[in-house]
């Protein structure tokens, strides 16, 4: 059900951009972190020009050269105005001469910077701009950024919305039309099919060969996409890394490697398992997925016509599960509660896909499901979680592809899944 413009994606306004400029009227530095082509030159570049800045950006060679020569220099050459360094990872020695600059002159709003690696997990960042900086994830596009709708599910959740009076007209072939776009401004405007591969496929490619190498050692790089395809294929399991390493026949040391650069890159999430005394048998290894599920798509050859109905089993479920944790991630960053996302799963006895907490203990469980008919023995597990969390479990959420809504209990609603991003 494609009614926006996908020619325009990259005018498309971006959610997280109020809380960006918020953050630059408080903060000395502001890193816009994220993947690669996730829109974060094109949004500095807005915010930049509407403060009256200059954006430098070291994927040029000469500037980068600048930069690496005389850092300090760099970093000086606008000190009347925002300067926004663009890429910041690939000249790490801009970090120490950004400490020293905001150290002499802490003034709000000195330097925007982005980077296509999570800036806050490199040792020289997270030494030289503690207490100095604050840093924003920018990812691909959410839902409601492609349909002009800025996403209220977390907070109405916690709110106590039971979500029972929307009623959605999309069927699950159009769910899957999002799902295998994925969310890259550039992917989601081409057209399914050949064109669309073909940039997922050179997307890959430029990430190993010059991302990857921007921030890690040269050791077992070139594996990065195999590391991926695994992942992808077993998109939204549990992380287990003995037998990945098992059936790869790369070493645990070195794939525990890869995978936290995945993490790095913005190409990989982990979800935590909940942490909780609920159980002496919960499970305790985290989920991993890749961050966009039309890249995961790709990585496993799966279309929406492969996927579509009549399929059952194979990678959808999965999909589904991981479409809904990332929209929720994107979400989280404008969200006012900004709570913690978890799975929580009891061996051999109950799971709930993702569980929502915020910082006073309060709790929204999700579920999905990829079938458009649900029935209470689908919502079990957040019953089952509902009754033992009490007053602290605030509803529970059960996403489907079916077109209505309707109450299963106390707390609980069965919802469409595009809930997500019309409420």
């Amino acid at each position: 059900m494609t009614d926006y413009d996908w020619g325009m994606a990259a005018l498309l306004d971006r959610h997280l951009a109020p809380v960006i400029r918020e953050s630059i009227d408080d903060f000395r530095i502001v890193e816009i972190q994220g993947a690669r082509q996730s829109g974060k030159t094109t949004l500095a570049q807005q915010i930049t020009t509407e403060r009256g800045g200059r954006l430098v950006s070291l994927d040029d060679p000469l500037l980068r050269a600048a930069a690496a020569d005389d850092p300090q220099t760099f970093v000086d050459q606008h000190p009347e105005g925002l300067l926004t360094i663009d890429e910041l990872q690939r000249v790490p020695e801009l970090v120490l001469a950004l400490k020293q600059a905001v150290d002499r002159d802490p003034r709000p709003g000195r330097f925007l910077v982005t980077g296509s690696a999570n800036l806050l997990r490199l040792p020289a960042v997270q030494d030289s701009l503690a207490g100095r900086a604050v840093g924003v994830e920018l990812h691909g596009f959410s839902q409601g950024e492609l349909y002009g709708h800025v996403e209220q599910f977390i907070d109405r959740a916690f709110a106590g919305d039971r979500f029972l009076d929307h009623r959605s007209a999309r069927t699950k072939t159009d769910y899957l039309e999002a799902i295998t776009a994925g969310s890259y401004p550039e992917a989601v405007a081409l057209k399914a099919g050949r064109s669309r591969d073909r940039w997922f496929d050179g997307y890959l490619t430029r990430i190993v060969e010059r991302d990857a190498p921007d921030i890690a050692d040269g050791r077992r790089l070139a594996d990065l996409p195999f590391v991926l395809r695994m992942i992808a294929a077993r998109n939204a399991d549990e992380l287990n890394i003995a037998d990945i390493a098992k059936e790869s026949g790369i070493p645990a040391t070195t794939l525990t490697r890869l995978i936290d650069l995945l993490e790095t890159l913005y190409l990989v999430q982990r979800v935590p398992a909940w942490a909780t005394n609920l159980s002496k048998r919960v499970v305790q290894r985290p989920k991993a997925m890749l961050l966009d599920t039309g890249l995961a798509a790709r990585l496993v050859n799966a279309t929406t016509a492969s996927l579509g109905p009549g399929v059952s089993g194979g990678p959808v479920g999965h999909l589904f599960e991981a479409f809904v944790a990332t929209e929720l991630r994107r979400q989280r960053e404008w969200s006012d509660l900004r709570p913690t996302i978890s799975h929580y799963r009891v061996h051999q006895a109950e799971e709930v896909d993702l569980v929502l907490e915020t910082g006073d203990g309060r709790v929204v469980g999700v579920e999905v499901k990829a079938s458009a008919t649900v029935n209470g023995h689908d919502a079990r597990h957040l019953t089952t979680l509902r009754d033992k969390l009490g007053n602290r479990f605030v509803g529970g959420l059960l996403l489907h592809t079916g077109r209505t809504a309707a109450p299963f209990g106390d707390r609980i609603t069965a919802a469409p899944l595009d809930t997500l991003w019309t409420a």
